[in-house]
């Protein structure tokens, strides 16, 4: 058999076997709850790739931020100057800014209280809650407060949760869990953050 015969017959099987899994998956009927996590690099940004899918579907989306501020970013602009999306910041900025624990206790409670709200609203087909898993590291919301949050969504709202150091009990529940992995980053040699590629 030659290497193109042997190749074809090889992607005959990866097909065969793709097509069986396909036909074999389920519709959950209920939203997806989806996790960007880690030290790498994207998280958010990958999160708001899925933002511009959604959209493109025609579906309907909301952003709750948890930690950002009044930090303004591309993705925020972009948004907010075309309202595409239901767009809340809540945080007061990072936590190392706002030295004040009490106070990041109160925009996060008050920021989950608005991602509850858009979630069991069944008017969202998804909820970004951008660096929550920040929130939770600094014990600021608990994880089950958050789970509790989501078992009370609406079946049409898939959820993606953001921020590293996610808690095992929430990779435990979601569906999916994307580990982001820093191999190298700008930063490390000195680079400052860079418009239209950072934020």
């Amino acid at each position: 058999m030659s290497d193109a015969q042997d190749h074809k017959q090889k992607m005959k099987e990866v097909q065969a076997q793709h097509r069986k899994k396909v036909s074999e998956a389920v519709d959950p009927g209920r939203g997806l709850v989806l996790i960007n996590t880690g030290k790498g690099k994207g998280k958010s940004s990958a999160a708001f790739g899925v933002v511009i899918r959604a959209l493109g579907w025609g579906q309907k989306v909301a952003v709750v931020q948890f930690i950002k501020g009044k930090w303004k970013t591309g993705e925020r602009r972009f948004f907010e100057e075309h309202g595409l999306v239901t767009w809340f910041t809540m945080g007061e900025g990072f936590t190392w800014d706002t030295q004040d624990r009490d106070r990041d206790i109160a925009a996060a409670t008050a920021a989950f209280g608005k991602a509850r709200e858009l979630m069991e609203s069944g008017e969202y087909d998804l909820v970004v809650l951008d660096e929550i898993n920040i929130a939770l590291r600094y014990e600021y919301l608990t994880v089950d407060v958050v789970i509790d949050g989501l078992k009370a969504r609406s079946d049409r709202t898939s959820v993606f949760l953001t921020g590293r150091d996610a808690p095992q009990a929430l990779r435990d529940y979601a569906d999916l869990v994307t580990e982001m992995t820093e191999e190298k980053h700008p930063f490390q040699a000195g680079i400052k953050a860079q418009r239209g590629v950072d934020f």
